[in-house]
């Protein structure tokens, strides 16, 4: 079967690795905002979000406003009730403020760069002025991947920002494969939950794949960094992008693979999937990106264009009752 023949170099590559008991950290202090999350997991629906209003040029980031983000928002509140951002600078940290006014169950406030002393308070600040949505702080984002930190260093900078703000729960962003490597140990036992990203559309396998069989993949390895760690594990990113169709990539296929994921990856309070991304970012092409080449589908993974208007896998979400 094509599913086998796909997954056995995943296996290949998981057998290798040691299994012991599985770890995270136990902060008491950090109890009730995990709770809130683990509930909002269960019975709510998450989104990828970064403001549309900033975008990164040549280094340079432009900054979004409140009416910009309220405008965002009110497009996706209808689907979505819980955030996860990537940075708290350029405005974004007025993300929250706008969520808990507009009905949003859950934010997950992103730190891209754990060093930057105003983004840091910018994102303690914006957690502050909204204890009731936001539900944890995500440092970082494949900053691993991407050998700017390590997993020792990265688990020191959890222990550093707990120390500051002991009632958010922490986590971290990389590939899943990394999580489940021996190194990652020292950032398990000190975070409380885990994002992974997970993307089937960058496995040499995946266009002459089903739907189903790219959903599996999905769950396969959600299941395995789960046996490696004891607290809830979030897929933060994964999907489809929708172009260009001459890759594989359409409205259609995203679609159909957030159908098939839905059915065979369904919300728990341990493990759950947010939808990636959600609006498409044009400027993303030219962006850095660890593979060489160009990348023509970073442009394109919003399940919302840039003009904000749902596409085929948005609109086909139930709409989402209000708070």
């Amino acid at each position: 079967m094509l599913i086998r023949a796909f997954l056995v170099p995943l296996s290949l590559l998981l057998c290798g690795l040691v299994h012991a008991a599985p770890v995270c950290g136990r902060h008491d202090a950090a109890a009730p905002a995990l709770q809130r999350l683990t509930q909002a997991l269960a019975q709510g629906r998450f989104v990828a979000y970064q403001p549309t209003q900033i975008r990164i040029v040549n280094g340079v980031a432009s900054v979004a406003d409140a009416a910009g983000i309220e405008a965002d928002l009110q497009a996706l509140r209808g689907r979505f009730d819980g955030l996860i951002t990537y940075g708290a600078l350029n405005g974004a940290d007025r993300v929250p403020d706008v969520a808990a006014r507009l009905g949003f169950r859950a934010v997950i406030v992103g730190i891209w760069d754990i060093g930057d002393a105003r983004e840091v308070a910018a994102a303690l600040a914006a957690a502050a002025r909204n204890p009731q949505q936001v539900v944890g702080l995500s440092l970082g984002n494949e900053r691993v991947l991407a050998g700017k930190t390590g997993f020792e260093a990265l688990s020191r900078d959890m222990d550093r920002l707990r120390q500051l703000a002991p009632q958010w729960p922490l986590a971290t962003t990389e590939p899943f494969h990394l999580f489940v490597q021996s190194a990652a140990a020292p950032l398990l036992r000190s975070a409380d939950f885990l994002l992974i990203n997970a993307h089937p559309v960058f496995q040499p396998w995946f266009r002459a794949a089903s739907d189903a069989d790219a959903a599996r993949f999905v769950v396969n390895v959600t299941q395995e960094v789960a046996s490696h760690f004891c607290g809830p594990v979030v897929v933060k990113e994964t999907g489809v992008p929708t172009a260009p169709a001459a890759l594989g990539y359409t409205a259609v296929r995203q679609a159909g693979f957030y159908r098939a994921l839905r059915a065979q990856l369904p919300p728990t309070a341990g493990q759950a999937f947010a939808y990636f991304s959600a609006f498409d970012a044009a400027w993303r092409v030219h962006d850095a990106h660890p593979t060489a080449g160009p990348q023509p589908q970073e442009g394109s993974w919003g399940l919302f264009t840039e003009q904000r208007q749902p596409k085929l896998a948005a609109r086909e979400l139930p709409l989402l009752p209000r708070q």
